[in-house]
């Protein structure tokens, strides 16, 4: 491996954030997820959850749309939405669920830059009233247009990008490592196995 490429791992590594995640529940489309996966890598969120209560796990995701980002992420996948919900609350603060409600506070009154994970649901029928049960609030995107719904990875991209404008206000891109030590060294050495293959 060049130093060059050394060089890169390590910064981003250092721009990972290990306080904001993503849920995907019953998301049905595997190109959605691999879309979600490449903006995710782009704005340096680690951990995806993807939860597959009513559908079958997906065995592979869109190769094209992911551009690879999968080799670069941890995916944690669950079947059951207790056992899903209750890990990620025990790893982050606050839980948002994108769902149209009465109670829904549009994307940009959100504080991103604390410790907070993200839901997106199926692409019909949207989040489950049981995962909501597990959320602390719910979201939506303003939108002026006729029809008041984006695309999933859409979605979800212009979520991660409001994030990522917070979290770069905050300083939270400076260069300093945010992952625990231990973490960024178990990443290293995977990232350099895989950037071998």
């Amino acid at each position: 491996m060049t130093p060059e490429r050394t060089a890169k791992i390590n910064r981003v590594l250092n721009y990972r954030q290990p306080d904001l995640a993503v849920v995907m529940e019953n998301v049905n489309d595997p190109h959605n997820i691999s879309a979600v996966m490449r903006t995710c890598d782009a704005v340096g969120v680690q951990n995806i959850y993807i939860l597959n209560n009513s559908i079958l796990a997906h065995r592979k995701f869109g190769k094209k749309s992911s551009a690879s980002a999968l080799g670069w992420l941890t995916i944690h996948q669950y079947e059951d939405t207790e056992q899903c919900m209750q890990a990620i609350k025990a790893r982050y603060e606050k839980v948002y669920a994108t769902h149209l409600g009465v109670e829904s506070h549009s994307l940009y009154d959100l504080n991103l830059a604390q410790s907070v994970a993200l839901v997106f649901g199926n692409e019909h029928a949207g989040v489950t009233e049981e995962c909501l049960k597990y959320c602390d609030g719910n979201f939506i995107i303003p939108q002026v247009g006729m029809i008041q719904s984006l695309n999933i990875s859409v979605a979800c991209a212009v979520t991660l990008y409001e994030a990522f404008r917070q979290r770069q206000l905050a300083g939270f891109y400076a260069g300093e490592a945010r992952l625990p030590e231990n973490e960024w060294k178990e990443l290293s050495h995977k990232w350099r196995l895989f950037d071998e293959q």
